[in-house]
Protein backbone atom coordinates (compact mmCIF):
# COMPACT_ATOMS: atom_id res chain seq x y z
CA UNK A 1 0.00 0.00 0.00
CA UNK A 2 2.35 2.34 0.73
CA UNK A 3 4.31 2.09 -2.78
CA UNK A 4 0.90 3.19 -4.39
CA UNK A 5 0.38 5.93 -2.18
CA UNK A 6 4.34 7.22 -2.92
CA UNK A 7 3.04 6.81 -6.80
CA UNK A 8 -0.36 8.77 -6.60
CA UNK A 9 2.21 12.00 -4.30
CA UNK A 10 4.65 11.55 -7.52
CA UNK A 11 2.34 11.73 -9.84
CA UNK A 12 0.26 14.43 -8.26
CA UNK A 13 3.21 16.82 -8.01
CA UNK A 14 4.23 16.39 -11.51
CA UNK A 15 0.68 17.03 -12.35
CA UNK A 16 0.90 20.52 -10.09
CA UNK A 17 4.35 21.46 -11.93
CA UNK A 18 2.69 21.28 -15.14
CA UNK A 19 -0.28 23.18 -13.99
CA UNK A 20 1.84 25.91 -12.52
CA UNK A 21 4.01 26.60 -16.19
CA UNK A 22 0.36 28.64 -17.13
CA UNK A 23 -1.95 30.64 -14.77
CA UNK A 24 -4.30 31.85 -17.40
CA UNK A 25 -7.10 33.83 -16.29
CA UNK A 26 -9.81 35.43 -17.93
CA UNK A 27 -9.62 39.50 -18.69
CA UNK A 28 -12.44 41.27 -19.12
CA UNK A 29 -13.35 45.25 -20.23
CA UNK A 30 -15.89 47.84 -19.06
CA UNK A 31 -17.97 48.20 -21.65
CA UNK A 32 -16.43 45.57 -23.75
CA UNK A 33 -18.48 42.38 -24.43
CA UNK A 34 -15.50 39.80 -25.67
CA UNK A 35 -13.32 38.51 -22.20
CA UNK A 36 -10.06 36.94 -23.40
CA UNK A 37 -7.59 34.98 -21.50
CA UNK A 38 -4.25 36.36 -20.44
CA UNK A 39 -1.23 33.85 -19.38
CA UNK A 40 0.23 35.53 -16.20
CA UNK A 41 3.16 33.61 -16.01
CA UNK A 42 4.21 35.09 -19.36
CA UNK A 43 4.97 37.85 -17.28
CA UNK A 44 7.04 38.98 -14.89
CA UNK A 45 5.46 42.50 -13.69
CA UNK A 46 2.32 44.53 -13.42
CA UNK A 47 4.36 46.89 -16.25
CA UNK A 48 4.50 44.29 -18.42
CA UNK A 49 0.84 43.04 -17.59
CA UNK A 50 -0.41 46.27 -18.20
CA UNK A 51 1.22 47.09 -21.65
CA UNK A 52 0.39 43.82 -22.93
CA UNK A 53 -3.56 44.31 -21.76
CA UNK A 54 -3.48 47.68 -23.76
CA UNK A 55 -1.78 46.24 -26.69
CA UNK A 56 -4.42 43.42 -26.34
CA UNK A 57 -7.70 46.01 -25.96
CA UNK A 58 -6.62 49.62 -27.33
CA UNK A 59 -3.72 48.11 -29.62
CA UNK A 60 -1.44 50.58 -28.48
CA UNK A 61 2.63 50.00 -27.96
CA UNK A 62 3.87 52.27 -25.18
CA UNK A 63 7.44 52.04 -24.08
CA UNK A 64 8.30 49.92 -20.86
CA UNK A 65 7.39 52.25 -17.81
CA UNK A 66 4.61 53.90 -19.36
CA UNK A 67 1.63 51.91 -18.60
CA UNK A 68 -1.36 54.01 -18.56
CA UNK A 69 -3.47 51.40 -16.68
CA UNK A 70 -0.83 51.63 -14.00
CA UNK A 71 0.32 55.23 -13.66
CA UNK A 72 -3.63 56.77 -13.47
CA UNK A 73 -3.93 58.63 -16.73
CA UNK A 74 -6.33 56.35 -18.50
CA UNK A 75 -10.04 56.32 -18.53
CA UNK A 76 -9.97 53.13 -17.54
CA UNK A 77 -8.09 51.18 -14.12
CA UNK A 78 -6.82 47.98 -13.48
CA UNK A 79 -8.34 45.38 -11.35
CA UNK A 80 -8.81 41.97 -10.29
CA UNK A 81 -10.78 39.87 -8.30
CA UNK A 82 -8.71 37.08 -5.72
CA UNK A 83 -9.68 34.06 -4.58
CA UNK A 84 -11.75 35.58 -1.86
CA UNK A 85 -14.01 37.46 -4.15
CA UNK A 86 -12.33 40.85 -3.42
CA UNK A 87 -12.90 43.41 -6.01
CA UNK A 88 -8.47 44.89 -5.44
CA UNK A 89 -6.60 47.45 -7.36
CA UNK A 90 -3.52 45.98 -9.31
CA UNK A 91 -0.06 46.88 -8.16
CA UNK A 92 -1.10 47.34 -4.43
CA UNK A 93 0.64 43.89 -3.43
CA UNK A 94 3.95 42.81 -4.54
CA UNK A 95 3.92 40.57 -7.90
CA UNK A 96 4.56 36.97 -6.54
CA UNK A 97 1.34 37.62 -3.43
CA UNK A 98 -0.65 38.83 -6.78
CA UNK A 99 -0.27 35.61 -8.84
CA UNK A 100 -1.35 33.36 -5.68
CA UNK A 101 -4.39 35.50 -4.94
CA UNK A 102 -5.50 36.24 -8.63
CA UNK A 103 -9.12 34.93 -10.30
CA UNK A 104 -9.51 37.52 -12.85
CA UNK A 105 -8.73 40.48 -14.22
CA UNK A 106 -10.90 43.71 -14.72
CA UNK A 107 -10.15 46.82 -16.63
CA UNK A 108 -13.11 48.67 -15.22
CA UNK A 109 -13.19 52.67 -16.08
CA UNK A 110 -11.93 54.91 -13.97
CA UNK A 111 -14.69 57.17 -11.72
CA UNK A 112 -11.65 59.06 -10.48
CA UNK A 113 -10.45 61.17 -13.61
CA UNK A 114 -11.58 64.34 -14.34
CA UNK A 115 -13.14 65.70 -17.61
Amino acid sequence: MPMLANQIKSEQEGLSKINNRHLSVKVNMEGSLIGRKIDLYAHTSYEMLAQTLENMFYGTHNAVGSSRLLNGTSEFVLTYEDKEGDCMLVGDVPWQMFLGSVKRLRILRNTNMQH
